[in-house]
């Protein structure tokens, strides 16, 4: 994975599995195809002749800039997924997303409450899960979205022992 500017220095980033731009990929496209019907009906109902008022232009131009548009935020996706990393640490966790918009999160081990494992069923068909971690402060929670099941439930079993141990020392 490519150093960038926000990274602290010297991390060997994990990736999560290529795979994940299939589950990623799924959803688009039940979103995309759902907008898309929903901003068609004036091109149906003016082809149809019940909405004739309705100018055909701008019937047709609204699907089309929605469907340029759907069309970028697809090709994005393999890169997104690629930009999606983490690295453990002695004290803590980091977890990094992002293309455009770059995050990396620190989560220090000692303030993990717990962490779970969650399963959707296009992961489930693929092998993959989502890593949670929920943090001491309300509103906090860092996920780890595409690892192997296998994975994620090891990370999930060290972090849970990290976070138990970092607890105790306190």
């Amino acid at each position: 994975m490519q150093q960038e500017p926000i990274d602290p220095q010297g991390i060997e980033w994990t990736r999560v599995s290529p795979s994940y731009a299939k589950v990623r990929m799924v959803g688009w496209a039940i979103g995309a195809l759902v907008t898309l019907v929903v901003l068609s009906v004036p091109l149906v109902l003016q082809l149809t002749g019940v909405w004739p008022g309705y100018p055909l232009w701008l019937a047709i131009a609204v699907p089309a800039v929605l469907l340029a548009i759907e069309i970028i935020r697809l090709a994005l996706i393999p890169r997104q997924v690629a930009a999606i990393g983490y690295a453990e640490r002695e004290d803590d966790l980091l977890v990094r997303r992002g293309l455009m918009f770059q995050e990396v999160l620190v989560v220090p081990y000692g303030r993990m409450q717990f962490v779970d494992v969650a399963v959707g069923p296009v992961d489930r068909m693929l092998g993959l899960c989502k890593v949670k971690l929920h943090t001491a402060a309300a509103d906090a929670t860092a996920e780890i979205p595409g690892l192997p099941t296998a994975e994620g439930t090891r990370l999930r079993e060290q972090l849970a022992a990290r976070g138990e141990s970092r607890l105790a020392g306190l």
